[in-house]
């Protein structure tokens, strides 16, 4: 009997081979693909780890012991997560959760922390770098103090004095680590000229540095009483002495000029018995002195106030004005009978197109009371002083928040005007309703359903409009009288912002508590509004 020729096979067993065979091309590509994906995961976590053992590294310096514990969860968890079969939601969510917590939930936090001590200039650190920082500012080099022969060495970036006592002792020290005997130091004579892990520093090298060098004070010992080596030159140190001493049993400040003593008192300062601090100070837990001073002391409260009241105007004339020219304009271009809609509609929405900021400062130039276009074209040279008088610089404001704003008002009422059903407004006309009734019994209210909520994001983004005020009028004119840098036209986060950052002091815990304020303002005005407008939906 002959074999079974190609013809006479069973014509069911070439399909199942060819499915077969699909089906193990396809489990090959997804194995090659597979192993690109591995490939990268572990390039791309490699790195992430990488980058969180290095911020532990640096955390464990300062030893910073809560954050470097949450990074190795975090960084644990997701390395888990994503060399682990499954979990394939996590996988996508851990990023967008990792970014909430640092931009989000972590800034508001620290804000909140912040906001309940009295951290700012003079008061930045702990009380150990206080009383280091006290006592290197009062230095003076001792009259007859011998000189050191130095030799400026460098390790990893880090500066260090190695210096020759009178007595040929070799030691090595920076502004961290008190001095302390080395062995096996290379000679010159007898100058200690080089150590083994350490680079020697030429001269070109010190005058590069020359300003580093000079700010360096290596303390003798581990006592900050006992003075620190200072160099003037590169080539010599010398001791220095502080005038102040500091008792750490008694926890006092002496000037030994005048014989002032210096109390720890609990305010994160020496203080005298007359009440003068010495400063720096350092960070400490005030609990609620912030907010207790933006309500009660006079002159933060009274400028507290007023910037609360403007900024409540600001918002709700920025957001009324806005959407009712929008609004207008919305409906003269929704017109059937308008002619060349689209090209008008490209003009309204330009001041849209262009950035915020640059806008304003245009505006601020224009406005300028001296070259101003304004002034010298339309007013033919007036002197009108659009942004230094405290009325006409708020109605500037308004002015050119009316120009940015009107055309996303424009934008959203242009929708949701022509969402609205044509029948509904054929059918109150057969009734006899004039344009008028129509457009306030059918038309207004359906719009407010739709544009309700981009009303209440829009006050709660003008409340903290940062941009227009401090690149328009920089929140002046200034106010002279006020115990805080705020203007006339200062809003809240303006005003936080000159607290926080503006002038030759800082006051970030009092700048954050004005934050938890607007953050508490802005977040139950925009529950009660957002409550409200569920009536509007009875409405659909």
């Amino acid at each position: 009997m002959s074999a079974p020729t190609t013809e006479n096979r069973d014509p069911a067993i070439d399909p199942r081979r060819r499915e077969n065979s699909a089906r193990a091309r396809r489990i090959a590509d997804s194995a090659g693909v597979g192993w690109k994906v591995l490939l990268l995961k572990i390039v791309a976590m490699a790195i992430i780890d990488a980058l969180a053992l290095y911020s532990v590294l640096v955390l464990m310096q300062s030893e910073q012991w809560i954050p470097i514990v949450v990074i190795l969860l975090i960084t644990g968890f997701a390395n888990y997560i994503y060399f682990s079969r499954g979990n394939l939601p996590a996988k996508y969510l851990i990023p967008g959760l990792i970014f909430l917590f640092v931009f989000q939930i972590f800034a508001a936090g620290y804000t909140a922390y912040v906001a309940f001590t009295n951290y700012g200039t003079g008061h930045n650190s702990d009380k150990d770098a206080a009383v280091n920082a006290l006592l290197l500012q009062a230095q003076e080099r001792v009259p007859d103090s011998p000189a050191y022969k130095l030799t400026i060495v460098e390790r990893l970036g880090e500066l260090s004095f190695l210096v020759t006592d009178p007595d040929g002792i070799v030691e090595i020290g920076n502004d961290d680590n008190p001095l302390e005997p080395v062995e096996n130091a290379e000679m010159d004579g007898s100058k200690a000229v080089g150590l083994d892990g350490y680079n020697s520093l030429n001269f070109s090298q010190i005058v590069a540095n020359q300003q580093e060098i000079a700010a360096m004070a290596v303390p003798l010992s581990d006592d900050p009483n006992d003075g620190s080596l200072r160099t003037p030159d590169g080539s010599s140190a010398y001791v220095y002495l502080s005038k102040l001493v500091y008792d750490e049993q008694a926890d006092t400040m002496t000037d030994t000029r005048t014989g002032t003593v210096y109390y720890d008192i609990g305010t994160g300062a020496f203080t005298a018995e007359d009440g003068t601090e010495l400063l720096p100070g350092w960070q400490i837990f005030v609990g609620f002195d912030n907010f207790t001073r933006a309500f009660t002391e006079e002159s933060i409260r009274g400028p507290f106030f007023s910037v609360l009241a403007w900024t409540f105007v600001f918002a709700f004339l920025s957001v009324a004005t806005t959407f009712v020219l929008g609004l207008f304009l919305a409906i003269v271009f929704n017109d059937p009978r308008m002619k060349s809609k689209k090209y008008y509609r490209v003009l309204m929405i330009l001041p849209y197109a262009f950035p915020g900021f640059l806008s304003a400062l245009v505006w601020a130039g224009m406005m300028n009371q001296e070259f101003g276009f304004i002034n010298v074209v339309l007013f033919g040279g007036a002197d009108i002083p659009w942004l230094t008088n405290e009325w006409l610089a708020k109605f500037s404001i308004i002015l050119v928040n009316l120009w940015l704003g009107f055309p996303y008002m424009f934008l959203i009422c242009t929708g949701a005007l022509q969402s609205i059903p044509d029948d509904l407004q054929e059918a109150a006309r057969v009734d006899g309703a004039n344009a008028w009734q129509v457009f306030r019994s059918i038309k207004f209210p359906l719009l407010l359903v739709a544009v309700a909520p981009l009303l209440i994001a829009s006050f709660a983004y003008n409340f903290n409009n940062f941009s227009l005020i401090y690149m328009l009028t920089g929140g002046g004119p200034r106010d002279a009288t006020a115990g805080v840098n705020v203007g006339a036209t200062d809003i809240l986060i303006t005003m936080v912002y000159k607290v926080a950052f503006v002038g030759s002091t800082a006051d970030y815990g009092l700048a954050s508590a004005f934050s938890i304020i607007i953050f508490l303002i802005v977040g139950t005005i925009s529950i009660i509004a957002f409550r409200q407008t569920k009536a509007l939906e009875e409405l659909n």
